[in-house]
């Protein structure tokens, strides 16, 4: 049998650094695939010995996108050591800046970092201006909406923009597609859709991240949450800044609606043969029946859970997201998570390690080994060995999805009313079966079921803090002592983040930070092969595809993009050696 390995590297519209290596077969048929993150992450070394307050400022460096995310997530952890139950407008502030960057980072990832591995940009010069006028509305009339304002002439006017661009060979932002690949299912109309609306996407995804500066004080990286609640007191008082969220909010959510909706339907029908070997219905994959399709991989998904409903206490209250996991895409079986089934193994990543360590005692010592450099010149993954930044997460020795797909997968499980409801209302509009949500196209609708659920229901929670903070309640901090806390105590903050399930540990000796671990969504999804040689997500994902053209491996880029890879959970740059790379002296008082 004639095998080809397939290098890609590195995977673009992410963000960070990562490598997937794939070998295909004489079909060009994924048989084999490695998830490679070249860059190290070691911010856990660097909150030993801290105050355990300050963690929350230092975490958020983590990652460039999900700041806030992993800002919470690392004051949660220290809540949970100290047992502080935060005031009910505290739960509701981050809840609404947590949404906020939901809905903001759903929509760039759907238009910026993945809708080109569906839309052809070069296909859509050759559209109708008026025929794409008419399919705009088609698919807003599937998904139960009226078209966004985009009329004939806009169409017309965008596709010469493109034009111009293309003829004077500066696509910009467009170059060095794959177009042209046969892999590309749109129309030219739908083409010229998508290319519009990545375009108008750039100006609603900047309003949507004021929303989070509303409340969290800046976008990235908010300052308002603190150990015991929030600082933005003036904020919640004042009707103005209350209103501007909601307007804000009404005006995303259109675009969300009119726009997002209809061309995810658009893209998930225009692909859906791909999508799913089955045409389940649901009351047959609430049976555990019918499950599988391209790009389903693992079809282990797992929730934390997120977003506190209610104020009876950390872990106790009801939840938006239900937390649970999901075996084999058996919907009709659910467990409950037990954070002490949690662990991460390095037999495949460049740290030291002998054995699986649950994240209170999780270690981060890099073990570099190097690339296999071979006589063609390439230097490929050592994949017998190690091969990977990235741990190896494992949940009750299994290895799991997590992300919009999994709490959708997990709410349906779990028979939540309102997750149900928003699930099922976009495969019947679409007349799509159940089972397409176990693929890559699954995967990126799931997003979009969730962004358009999580649109609606922080009207209500902005409502709802509202009518608190007119009716008299302004706390939003609980006193706490710190140093009458215990000599030694620990805490975790698990929760979801925009990609998935996120978890901050820390443990506390003496008022200072002992040991602290954070296994991110990409972690979890990104991770190359365990010890016992099981793959993780993204590389089960990967088997059974076809590749159109090997030179052009479309089809692995958009199954990855599907996962919105955050792989930049890195505050170091390294050379093999730990030999310094540069010293860089900035003068603050230079003026320009």
């Amino acid at each position: 049998m004639s095998k080809k390995h397939i290098v890609v590297d590195p995977i673009t519209r992410i963000e960070g650094h990562l490598r997937i290596e794939a070998v295909i077969d004489e079909n060009n048929t994924i048989v084999d695939a490695y998830s490679s993150s070249t860059m190290f992450r070691g911010i856990e070394t660097i909150l030993q010995g801290r105050d355990p307050r300050d963690c929350g400022l230092l975490a958020m460096r983590i990652c460039g996108v999900c700041t806030g995310t992993h800002y919470q997530r690392s004051i949660e952890a220290v809540e949970d050591a100290f047992e502080i139950t935060i005031p009910k407008n505290a739960r509701l502030v981050r809840n609404l800046i947590q949404g906020a960057l939901y809905v903001h980072d759903h929509l760039v990832h759907f238009y910026h970092l993945h809708a080109l591995d569906f839309v052809d940009v070069v296909s859509a010069l050759s559209a109708d201006p008026k025929a794409t006028a008419d399919e705009a509305r088609k698919w807003a009339k599937v998904a139960g909406v009226s078209p966004y304002t985009y009329g004939e002439s806009i169409f017309k006017e965008i596709q010469d923009r493109v034009a111009k661009f293309v003829k004077q060979g500066r696509l910009g932002i467009f170059g060095n597609g794959y177009w042209g690949n046969k892999h590309y299912k749109l129309t030219p109309e739908q083409n010229l859709i998508g290319v519009a609306h990545y375009l108008k996407a750039l100006d609603i995804q900047r309003d949507l991240a004021k929303m989070q500066a509303i409340f969290g004080g800046k976008n990235p990286h908010p300052q308002s949450i603190v150990v015991g609640g929030v600082t933005c007191v003036q904020d919640i008082q004042n009707p103005s800044r209350i209103a501007l969220f909601k307007q804000l909010l009404k005006d995303g959510t259109k675009f969300i609606k009119q726009a997002y909706l209809p061309d995810v339907y658009m893209a998930g029908t225009m692909y859906a043969d791909e999508a799913t070997d089955s045409k389940a219905t649901f009351t047959e994959l609430m049976q555990g029946k019918g499950v599988g399709g391209t790009g389903g991989g693992l079809l282990n998904y797992m929730s934390y859970g997120d977003f506190r409903l209610d104020d009876t206490g950390f872990y106790k209250s009801a939840l938006l997201f239900p937390s649970g996991i999901v075996y084999n895409g058996d919907i009709s079986k659910v467990e409950d998570v037990d954070p002490e089934k949690i662990a991460e193994d390095v037999t495949h990543s460049w740290y030291e390690g002998t054995k699986p360590l649950h994240p209170y005692d999780g270690q981060t010592i890099p073990n570099y080994t190097g690339l296999d450099k071979r006589a063609d010149g390439i230097a490929y993954l050592k994949t017998n060995e190690k091969y990977s930044w990235i741990k190896s997460p494992i949940y009750n020795d299994s290895r799991v999805e997590v992300g919009p797909l999994a709490r959708m997968v997990v709410g349906v499980a779990r028979k939540d009313a309102r997750i149900t409801k928003y699930v099922m209302d976009f495969l019947t509009r679409g007349n799509l079966p159940v089972s397409v949500l176990f693929s890559t196209v699954g995967r990126t609708a799931a997003r979009a079921i969730e962004t358009t659920l999580m649109a609606d229901v922080m009207v209500e929670w902005v409502d709802e803090l509202a009518a608190n903070a007119a009716g008299g309640d302004l706390s939003t901090w609980t006193e706490f002592d710190f140093d009458k806390v215990s000599v030694k105590t620990k805490g975790m903050g698990l929760a979801e983040a925009p990609r998935g399930s996120l978890g901050h540990w820390v443990r506390v000796e003496n008022g200072k930070v002992a040991n602290y671990q954070a296994v991110v969504p990409s972690t979890w999804n990104a991770a190359p092969r365990d010890y016992k040689g099981r793959m993780g997500a993204y590389e089960a994902s990967l088997i059974g595809t076809k590749v159109a053209d090997p030179e052009q491996p479309l089809e692995i880029i958009r199954t990855i993009h599907s996962f919105d890879p955050c792989i930049a959970c890195a505050v170091h740059v390294v050379d093999t050696k730990g030999k310094e790379l540069g010293v860089y002296k900035i003068d603050t008082q230079c003026s320009i």
